[in-house]
């Protein structure tokens, strides 16, 4: 592990590269409105002091803020990423894989199927 904190460019494009593959997810769902927005937002607000603090954890940011999100949204507004591996099955939301680490994925945790990237909803729907 580095004493070094990230630069500030590289923590605010680490954090800003996160928002954004979180909102496209949320976009590709179509639940990106004004308030889910600020749901997002409070998540990086969170991570940026998170990642300050564990400088070698930057590469999870992106998991983290999708899972801070889905986590936020349960109350609001019920399981998401809807699974779109189990149609027949009771619904049920998605898992980011892995929970602690780089390139995370939306992954339905009854078949182990990895759906798509964090960010990537939009293109595995079509």
């Amino acid at each position: 592990m580095t004493d070094q904190q990230p630069s500030p460019p590289a923590l605010e494009r680490t954090l800003h590269t996160a928002r954004a593959l979180v909102l496209a997810d949320l976009t590709a769902c179509g639940i990106a409105g004004a308030e889910v927005v600020s749901l997002v937002e409070d998540a990086v607000s969170h991570r940026r002091w998170w990642v300050e603090q564990w400088p070698d954890g930057a590469s999870f940011v992106a998991g983290l803020i999708a899972q801070d999100v889905q986590d936020a949204l349960l109350d609001r507004h019920g399981r998401w990423p809807q699974c779109p591996v189990c149609r027949d099955a009771e619904q049920h939301a998605l898992d980011v894989e892995p929970e602690l680490g780089p390139d995370p994925h939306w992954v339905c945790g009854r078949t182990a199927t990895a759906v798509a990237p964090v960010g990537g909803l939009g293109q595995a729907a079509a």
